[in-house]
């Protein structure tokens, strides 16, 4: 009987949406597809969710429930939109800023995210980090929190990733993962399908003048497991605690974990 663990884990790794590849050629490949998307990233959530997206990052919010003193690691992060929404939702407060790093890969996204939170005048409440998911540059037990949104599917390692999740978390510090998941309602794949394949790449193509970038991001939607079988995998890492809830008929899931 072959592992559904293990079976995910191999289909993430040696594949690029639709395409296999070698391994060792994904993160030159998703970095390649951020470096030439940065600029438009944040517009083409908004676009090709229907604005969904914010609604989804509140909820990850309002489950963080960020408090002042937090120390939060925001991976593969680089535009500084969740970054930017706990900084919201503390400031309506009146809380100071907790300790917030923003980690990504790409130098490009973090660019993006320097100059948006520039605009907002909220750069120096961030600390930007050019950093690999799969090999954090953090301490050992230094973070309150861990997020990722809509990033852990371009990991190349995804095993590893999560492994590292668990080693900068202090113990009682909490892992949260919003991810594209798994449509629950059959009578709306067709349609789903239809906007996945035809329309955002459509909308890609007009908006960030790069439609094979937003068909690699769908095809890799595809490619993400079942979120039964990513618990698992957050479990098999050392995390504990593990749940999720989806939202949008199942159109995006939002995994939960503990470092006890």
């Amino acid at each position: 009987m072959t592992d559904p663990i293990q079976d995910a884990e191999h289909r993430l790794t040696s594949s690029f949406g639709f395409q296999a590849i070698r391994p060792e050629d994904k993160p030159k490949l998703v970095g390649a597809v951020f470096a030439r998307v940065a600029e438009r990233y944040d517009l083409m959530n908004d676009l090709m969710s229907l604005g969904l997206h914010r609604a989804w990052k509140a909820r990850l919010i309002d489950q963080l429930a960020p408090r002042q003193g937090l120390t939060l690691l925001d991976v593969a992060g680089g535009t500084g939109d969740i970054a930017g929404r706990v900084l919201d939702r503390l400031a309506a407060r009146g809380e100071a800023p907790s300790a917030i790093t923003v980690c990504d890969i790409n130098p490009a996204m973090l660019a993006a995210g320097r100059d948006r939170a520039l605009d907002a005048n909220r750069l120096q409440a961030i600390d930007w980090v050019c950093g690999d998911a799969a090999a954090l540059p953090l301490a050992d037990r230094s973070v309150d929190a861990y997020t990722i949104a809509f990033g852990i599917r371009n990991v190349a390692r995804i095993e590893q990733a999560l492994a590292e999740a668990r080693r900068v978390l202090k113990p009682g510090g909490r892992f949260f993962c919003l991810e594209f998941s798994t449509l629950q309602l059959p009578a709306l794949q067709a349609l789903y399908d239809a906007y996945s394949f035809r329309i955002v790449p459509w909308l890609g193509e007009r908006v960030a003048d790069d439609r094979a970038a937003y068909q690699y991001l769908v095809e890799s939607i595809r490619q993400f497991p079942e979120p039964e079988t990513f618990a698992a995998m957050i479990a098999r890492a050392g995390l504990e605690r593990v749940r999720f809830r989806t939202m949008s008929a199942g159109i995006v899931a939002l995994h939960q974990a503990w470092r006890l």
